[in-house]
């Protein structure tokens, strides 16, 4: 096995999210975005005693799991999924055996392990999008969509995913057929030029509503459009959308500044083209106001499930305290409200404060506050002694210093950890047993049908 030498295997073993390992006769070599029991083509980039790391070239034959009968058609090319070929059943089971396999490695042993839920929707379940302005090869037309997997700059037309609603895709169409039309250019990130960056599409699972965000660079720069040509350039794009036939509500069309060289979506000022900035969305029984940028779960069913049994891990709050840190728009605080005496949320940022304060008065709920900063600074300051407390942190986990305080000066009765990457909780973990805390149970939620991915809820007990 040798750096650089090219390949032939089948992917056996494999761990959460999508590692995969193909056993040579010299040694196992890992290989990234792997389904089991397929043959593939793959170079030896890595290689340390008897283990290398390598990159698939191409798919030899499918493996005996990936029987679905009608994959989506972007699915080998669109960097987005991984198991559309592989039937959900089959998807479930796979996720369950790696989710379990990983908390049991974290811990060390045997843990009670409730399963993964699956989600209501396997397809048609996200609920917002960010599409990216690109060509597929150099020179080459204008595209919409999706990376190419395996590339930081080659863009895929998705305009028949399955993941979203078909309205998503006809949002996609109308936009990039009307900007081909009028031969505008997207941001070149190495000539720094250019004016069309990303869309951001939401819709609404439940309500309908959708609100579509077009990203450009500022008017006026050099390669770009001038503002009497944006201005053009945004009427036609808003008469071409409202025009479409939606199944859905379109209920706000805006535009967004973004000047920063980052490949990212960026708020640097944000416009009202149609309609009203925000939509509407029902979870739970509770309804929530949501701006182009707020957080808020990607998939409304899975969602539903995954704070259901966040509230059966919390236990009877009834008289209680709740802590809700890194809260968002503050839904999970809302919902434990209902039976708790008091729930406090924490978030950094602003704009997801507002909008939970806002939630809360619309849904009639007075015992919940909501406060702006990082949970590390204002954990000090927090009113009262919580009983338990929820953490939903961002992918990399909590911060040690902040989960210190928490486990080890507040100290709950309760911790229940939401983790949107189970493979950062090992770390969390040892920092809340050593501070006394033993877990309890475990169990996953599928919030991400047709990808590796998936949440784990954790119950930790004092």
């Amino acid at each position: 096995m040798k750096k650089g030498e090219i390949c032939t295997g089948v992917i056996g073993d494999t761990s959460f999210p999508d590692r995969g390992y193909v056993e040579l006769p010299d040694g196992k070599v890992l290989i990234k975005h792997a389904v089991p029991g397929r043959k593939v083509e793959f170079r030896i980039t890595k290689k340390r005693g008897d283990r290398g790391e390598g990159t698939v070239l191409r798919t030899v034959s499918l493996s005996p799991l990936e029987t679905a009968p009608s994959p989506c058609v972007h699915c080998t090319f669109c960097g987005g999924c991984l198991y559309q070929t592989v039937p959900y059943e089959e998807q479930l089971s796979l996720k369950d055996r790696q989710l379990r396999e990983l908390l049991e490695s974290q811990c060390g042993g045997p843990v009670l392990w409730e399963g993964l839920m699956a989600s209501p929707l396997p397809d048609r379940y996200r609920a917002k999008m960010e599409y990216s302005f690109g060509d597929s090869v150099k020179n080459g037309p204008l595209e919409l969509g999706l990376h190419r997997r395996g590339s930081f700059y080659d863009i895929l037309t998705t305009d028949r995913c399955r993941l979203v609603h078909e309205d998503f895709n006809r949002i996609l169409r109308a936009t990039l057929d009307y900007f081909r039309e009028k031969k505008v250019r997207y941001y070149h990130k190495q000539r720094r030029e250019g004016w069309l960056r990303h869309l951001l599409v939401r819709r609404g699972t439940h309500s309908g509503e959708i609100l579509a965000d077009l990203v450009t660079c500022p008017d006026g720069l050099p390669g770009g459009v001038s503002p009497a040509e944006a201005e053009t350039l945004l009427a036609g794009w808003k008469e071409r959308v409202t025009a479409l036939p939606l199944e859905g509500t379109l209920a706000g069309l805006l535009r967004t500044v973004n000047g920063s060289p980052a490949d990212a979506v960026i708020d640097q000022g944000t416009e009202l083209l149609y309609g009203r900035a925000y939509f509407e969305e029902t979870l739970s029984g509770l309804s929530f106001k949501i701006s182009p940028f707020s957080f808020f779960q990607n998939n409304s069913g899975g969602a539903e499930i995954l704070y259901e049994k966040v509230g059966e891990y919390a236990g009877d709050t009834v008289g209680k305290t709740v802590f809700d840190l890194y809260s968002g728009t503050g839904t999970i605080a809302q919902l434990v409200a209902r039976t708790a005496e008091r729930t406090v949320g924490v978030e950094i940022v602003e704009e997801a404060v507002t909008a939970a304060r806002e939630n809360a008065a619309r849904n009639g709920i007075t015992n919940c506050s909501f406060i702006a900063g990082d949970v590390l600074k204002v954990l000090g300051d927090l009113p009262g002694s919580p009983d338990v407390v929820i953490l939903d942190p961002p992918r990399d986990g909590v911060n040690p210093k902040a989960l210190r305080q928490i486990a080890g000066g507040i100290r709950p009765e309760r911790i229940v950890y939401v983790s949107c990457k189970p493979g950062s909780f090992g770390k969390d973990l040892e920092i809340m047993r050593a501070a006394g805390y033993r877990l309890v149970k475990a169990c996953g939620v599928e919030m991400f049908p047709q990808t590796p991915n998936a949440e784990m809820i954790v119950l930790l007990e004092r």
